[in-house]
C-alpha cells in the first residue's frame, strides 16, 4: 500500500517487533481478501489467557473453516459492494462523514515530511485502515529511514489512527456481513485499546 524508502538501520526491541508484525497484520487481511495460505497462517495462531490472546484464538478457529471464495464474498460485502460495501474504512469518513476531507490531507503532509509515498498501483485514498497499519508498523521498524521514537510513534497514532480506528473494528465486529472479519475486528479493537493505553502511559 505504501513504499519503504529504505531498510531499517537500527535494531528494533522485540517487543516493538511484535507490534510492529501485529499492525502488518492487520494491514493485510485488511487490504483485499486472504489466500488459502494466509487462512492457513491465520489458523495456526494461538493466543495466550490475555484479551488479545482470546481474540487471536476466536480469529483462528474461525480462518480454519473459512474458504478463499467464502473470504472473497465477505470482503466485497464489507467493503466493495454495488456501489459501496458495508462499511468506508476511511480516516476523512470517520472523522468527518465525508470522504477525501481534512483528515486525508494531513495524512499527505505527515506522509511527505517522513517521505512516505503510496505504491504506484495503489489508488485508494491513503486514509484508509490498511494503510495507516502499514504506516504505523513501519514507522515502528523503520521502514520509512530511522525507526521513530515512541513520542513520534504516539503522535502519529493519536493524530490519525487513535481518533477512528478503534470506532472502525468495532464496526466491523458488528457488521451484517462479517465473519470472518467479526474476529479481525475484535483483535484490532483490542490491540487499539493497547496501543492507546500503551501511549497514554508513557512519558509526553
Amino acid at each position: 500500500m505504501v513504499t519503504a524508502q529504505q531498510q531499517p538501520t537500527t535494531t528494533t526491541s522485540e517487543e516493538d517487533r511484535l507490534r510492529a508484525d501485529f499492525y502488518n497484520f492487520l494491514g493485510l487481511v485488511l487490504a483485499g481478501p486472504p489466500d488459502q495460505i494466509l487462512l492457513d497462517q491465520i489458523a495456526g495462531l494461538t493466543g495466550g489467557d490475555t484479551d488479545l490472546g482470546k481474540a487471536i484464538t476466536a480469529l483462528s478457529r474461525v480462518a480454519h473453516v473459512t474458504k478463499p471464495a467464502a473470504a472473497e464474498r465477505e470482503f466485497n460485502a464489507l467493503f466493495i459492494g454495488l456501489g459501496r460495501g458495508e462499511l468506508l474504512p476511511y480516516a476523512s469518513y470517520y472523522l468527518t462523514g465525508f470522504l477525501n476531507e481534512k483528515p486525508l490531507a494531513q495524512l499527505r503532509n505527515d506522509m511527505a515530511a517522513r517521505t512516505i509515498t503510496r505504491a504506484p498501483n495503489v489508488y485508494e485514498p491513503e486514509d484508509n485502515i490498511a494503510s495507516l497499519m502499514e504506516m504505523m508498523a513501519g514507522l515502528i521498524v523503520g521502514r520509512f529511514g530511522a525507526p521513530a521514537p515512541l513520542d513520534a510513534q504516539k503522535a502519529f497514532y493519536n493524530k490519525h489512527i487513535g481518533p477512528w480506528a478503534g470506532h472502525f473494528y468495532s464496526d466491523l465486529e458488528a457488521a451484517e456481513h462479517s465473519v470472518l472479519y467479526a474476529s479481525v475486528g475484535a483483535a484490532g479493537r483490542v490491540f487499539m485499546e493497547i496501543e492507546r493505553d500503551g501511549f497514554r502511559m508513557s512519558a509526553d
